[in-house]
C-alpha cells in the first residue's frame, strides 16, 4: 500500500490476521469478548498502518453525526432568514459540522424519520406547526429572538406620539404559528409601553380583498394611527391596500415592516422597517445546538430603519 493511500479497516484486518468485524469491535471499544492479545495485535497493526477511523461512520455508530438539521417549513425566505442561515452554517462549519436545511412540509413523524436517517446531532425546528424541536437533539433553539425585538418598533412609534397601534398578520395557514407568536410579543410590548389594546388586522395576499379588509378594519377601529406588520412583504401589501382605498402613509396610517428586505426601500412611500442582526442569532443557535458557550457572541441591538411610511 502506498503512503498516499489511506489505510482501511480491511487493511488492518489483513495485517493482524483477524476479521474486519473484529477490527471494528476493537477500534470502537466494543471488544469485551476479544482476547487481550488479539486486541493488542489489532491496535498495533492500526498504528503501523496509520489507520484513522472514519469520523462520520464513528459518529453514526455512536448515534450522532456531524449534521444539524434546520426545518424552515412555511417561513418566508426574507433577508433575516437568509442571514440567520448564513450565520448558522458558518458557525457550524467552524466546528466541523454541516447544516442540512429542510424547506418542505413535513409531519412530525417525517421529521423524526429524517433525523434518525442522518443521525442528526441536533434539530432546530422553526416549522410552521410550532412543534418542539428536541427530537434526537442535544439542544434546541428557536427563532423567538427575531420576534422578541417587538419593543423596538413599538417604542419608536410611541416616541412619535402614536397611542393606538395595531398588528397586521398574514392569512396564510402555514404562517399562523410564528404569526401568533409575533402577535403576542407585540401586544406585550404595547402593554409595557402603557398603551391599551392592540387589535389585529388579518390581511390576504390579494390586493382587492386586502383593500376591503383594511377598509372594514378602519371603520371598526378609527382610533388606530399606526400598524406593525408581520414582515416587509405584508407591510407592502398594507401600503398598496391603503393606496387603493385612498389612505396615505404616514399621514393617515403609519406602517412599519419587519425584515429590512431590499425591495422595501423601492416602494413609494419607502417602507420603514426593523433590522435585526440575524447572522449573529444564527451563530448563537449553532453554538446552542452543539452545547457550546455563547457568551462571546452578542447580536447588535435591533434598530428601526426610518424611511417614509412611518
Amino acid at each position: 500500500m502506498s503512503k498516499s493511500t489511506r489505510a482501511t479497516a480491511k487493511d488492518v484486518a489483513r495485517a493482524s490476521g483477524v476479521s474486519q468485524t473484529t477490527v471494528s469491535f476493537v477500534l470502537n471499544g466494543a471488544a469485551g469478548h476479544v482476547s487481550p492479545e488479539t486486541r493488542e495485535r489489532v491496535r498495533q497493526a492500526a498504528r503501523e498502518l496509520g489507520y484513522v477511523p472514519n469520523g462520520s461512520a464513528q459518529a453514526l455508530r455512536k448515534g450522532a453525526s456531524r449534521t444539524v438539521l434546520l426545518n424552515v417549513e412555511g417561513i418566508p425566505t426574507g433577508s433575516s432568514l437568509g442571514s440567520y442561515i448564513r450565520g448558522l452554517d458558518a458557525e457550524l462549519a467552524a466546528h466541523d459540522h454541516v447544516l442540512l436545511v429542510l424547506h418542505g412540509s413535513l409531519s412530525s413523524q417525517a421529521l423524526s424519520d429524517v433525523t434518525q436517517a442522518v443521525s442528526a446531532r441536533a434539530v432546530i425546528d422553526l416549522g410552521g406547526s410550532g412543534r418542539a424541536a428536541a427530537m434526537a437533539a442535544d439542544s434546541e433553539t428557536r427563532l423567538d429572538a427575531f420576534s422578541a425585538q417587538a419593543d423596538i418598533p413599538v417604542q419608536y412609534l410611541v416616541d412619535r406620539g402614536h397611542r393606538h397601534i395595531a398588528t397586521v398578520l398574514p392569512e396564510a395557514p402555514e404562517l399562523q404559528a410564528l404569526a401568533g407568536l409575533k402577535e403576542r410579543l407585540i401586544q406585550q410590548a404595547t402593554h409595557a409601553a402603557g398603551l391599551t389594546g392592540c387589535p389585529t388586522l388579518i390581511l390576504p395576499d390579494g390586493l382587492a380583498a386586502a383593500g376591503e379588509r383594511l377598509r372594514s378594519f378602519r371603520a371598526d377601529h378609527p382610533e388606530i394611527t399606526a400598524v406593525l406588520a408581520y414582515n416587509d412583504d405584508l407591510a407592502l401589501v398594507t401600503l398598496a391596500a391603503m393606496r387603493q382605498i385612498g389612505l396615505r402613509a404616514p399621514e393617515d396610517l403609519a406602517v412599519i415592516g419587519f425584515d429590512d428586505t431590499p425591495h422595501g426601500a423601492l416602494f413609494s412611500p419607502a417602507l420603514t422597517t426593523v433590522h435585526i442582526d440575524a447572522e449573529s442569532i444564527g451563530r448563537i443557535a449553532a453554538r446552542n445546538a452543539l452545547g457550546l458557550p455563547t457568551a462571546d457572541l452578542a447580536p447588535e441591538p435591533a434598530r428601526v430603519i426610518v424611511r417614509q411610511s412611518g
